[in-house]
């Protein structure tokens, strides 16, 4: 569907790999080895997805034909429009881990990071990284009450608040500052600020799920401060920008 010359990725719209991922669109790391001039938008392929420790990688592509491409004009686009740096996000209201209501402003007056996830993403160099990322983090300010760690699953169908809690719960026990929020029966709050945020995500209705990553950093009073695309980033360049950031704002 895509092809990212600086990052060396295929954008991809698979099928399901059968007691491992359902059918999703994610971008997918290649080989070293591969041409990535190969290829083309459009062309059906056949590869092979190797995982090696933390890393996975994309390779031995053969050339099937040409395939659909999906009918929207554009799977970016989102109902609410991306906030620039120093744009003010709107209120929203998630469940927590015991389904109590908590919203945005609950937490007004301190920084938060927020990232957005899925408990189905089994690729370890995508949601579970950025679990790792936060959960490094959440450590490394344990001792200050001045920011709190979101990561807000978009799956509003399957992430209810039991199914998050039997995954995450021994993070936020470990970690209180870390909080893991679901979307399930909040459908516009998910759309509404992942939009702010200048995530996308899509196909959770039909089982088919692809997305974006990007983490944002906003203020105490919800502005946006900074934010991290993609998986790229690396935690310890997130703590000096939020040590800045604390910094500043006393």
């Amino acid at each position: 569907m895509e092809i990212r010359h600086k990052s060396n990725e295929f954008l991809i719209h698979h099928d399901e790999i059968p007691g491992f991922m359902m059918a999703m669109t994610m971008p997918f790391k290649l080989a070293d080895s591969l041409d990535i001039n190969r290829f083309g938008v459009g062309d059906s392929l056949k590869f092979r997805l190797e995982m090696k420790e933390e890393k996975a990688f994309a390779a031995s592509f053969q050339l099937l034909g040409k395939g659909t491409l999906p009918e929207s004009d554009n799977i970016w686009d989102d109902e609410y429009s991306p906030l620039e740096i120093g744009g003010i996000f709107a209120n929203a209201t998630f469940l927590d881990l015991d389904s109590h209501n908590v919203s945005l402003s609950d937490s007004d007056g301190k920084f938060r990071f927020i990232s957005y996830i899925f408990t189905r993403c089994p690729m370890p160099n995508m949601c579970p990284a950025v679990i790792v990322k936060n959960r490094y983090l959440a450590e490394t300010f344990a001792e200050t009450g001045e920011i709190e760690f979101i990561l807000i699953s978009f799956d509003y169908i399957y992430d209810t608040p039991s199914m998050m809690k039997s995954i995450y719960s021994s993070h936020t026990k470990v970690y209180p500052n870390i909080k893991f929020y679901s979307s399930v029966g909040h459908l516009n709050d998910i759309f509404m600020l992942a939009g702010q945020s200048f995530v996308s995500f899509w196909g959770v209705d039909e089982n088919d799920i692809g997305h974006s990553l990007r983490s944002v950093i906003i203020d105490p009073e919800r502005r946006l401060m900074k934010a991290y695309d993609g998986t790229e980033w690396r935690p310890e360049a997130a703590e000096r920008d939020i040590r800045s950031l604390l910094k500043a704002y006393h």
